[in-house]
């Protein structure tokens, strides 16, 4: 593994009896980034991550972190990560301050003093039974007990599932403070939005195959937007309809909206002709930048 990878999959593969979760998977996450895996619901994103843990066995290839192999190593792949699972399970007889401790003492010690700063930023009660916590306050937990002991690598299966907004940007700050120390984060998300605000680079798994990695801005320009223009003054569709990237040009009274992939430039110039009282962007429809991927990759050009 070259010194500036952190994670290496080469021709990793999962088989399970005749579906195939992962075909040969090719991937290298660079040190010190942030890099963001999507993928649809069953794409392999939470099988590679467990790959990469040795939770389970590939049926062919293999894989590195930090230079070590995810299998024989395993053990010390595990001392250099902090791992939050998709599906997370707490010890509901235990407090958030006793299961957190007790996984301290399982790494060796983890100073108290940071456990009580994350709890105070993740606005999580360390006091409360692990059982009567709601799925955000578990969420909280498990944030904490992935960061508490400043891993070299972070393994994050959707990190801000069932948090809300405030608290999903605490938790990018956490990301980045841990970036900014060295670490590499390695992600999975549905969230493009997310991923787009936090990442260096993202890479889009289909059906098991990496269809892409790309830098996130060009991943965003990749995507398509819903554009809602509503002019002082009643504007034809066929004004934008002929533009680079436009589609679905719709006019009603003073108001046209449109969908458009890439550079919004043209739009704009074009808009700028007329008086615009106001305009609505809707985000990236991650469901377009995959659908793209996907028709680029089986030739479909509906």
């Amino acid at each position: 593994m070259a010194a500036s990878n952190a994670i290496v999959c080469e021709a990793l593969t999962k088989d399970y009896g005749r579906k195939r979760a992962l075909d040969r998977l090719d991937l290298e996450v660079r040190a010190g980034e942030i890099f963001g895996y999507l993928g649809s619901n069953g794409a392999g994103k939470t099988t590679t991550i467990r790959c990469l843990l040795d939770l389970i066995r590939p049926t062919a290839g293999g894989a590195t972190v930090c230079g070590l192999d995810s299998h024989h190593d395993s053990v010390e792949v595990r001392r250099r990560i902090g791992y939050l699972p998709g599906d997370l399970r707490l010890y509901p007889h235990l407090t958030a301050r006793q299961l957190l401790g007790y996984l301290g003492r399982l790494r060796g010690g983890v100073p108290g003093q940071r456990v009580e700063e994350l709890a105070r930023r993740m606005e999580c009660d360390l006091g409360q039974r692990c059982g009567s916590m709601s799925h955000g306050q578990r969420q909280k937990v498990g944030v904490i007990q992935a960061l508490m002991h400043d891993p070299e690598v972070l393994v994050l299966d959707e990190p801000t599932a069932a948090l809300d907004p405030l608290m999903q940007r605490t938790v990018h700050d956490l990301i980045r403070e841990s970036r900014d120390r060295g670490a590499t984060v390695f992600m999975s998300s549905h969230d493009l939005p997310e991923v787009t605000h936090l990442c260096d680079r993202a890479g889009i798994l289909r059906r098991g195959k990496l269809v892409a990695v790309q830098d996130v801005n060009e991943l965003t320009q990749q995507g398509r937007r819903v554009l809602s223009i509503q002019f002082l003054e009643p504007v034809e569709a066929n004004v934008f309809e002929r533009l680079p990237g436009v589609s679905h040009v719709i006019s009603t009274d003073h108001t046209l909206t449109l969908t458009v992939a890439g550079d919004l430039d043209a739009v704009v110039k074009a808009a700028a002709r007329f008086q615009v009282r106001d305009l609505h962007s809707a985000e990236v429809d991650l469901d377009e930048v995959f659908r793209d991927y996907y028709r680029a990759e089986t030739g479909d050009a509906r």
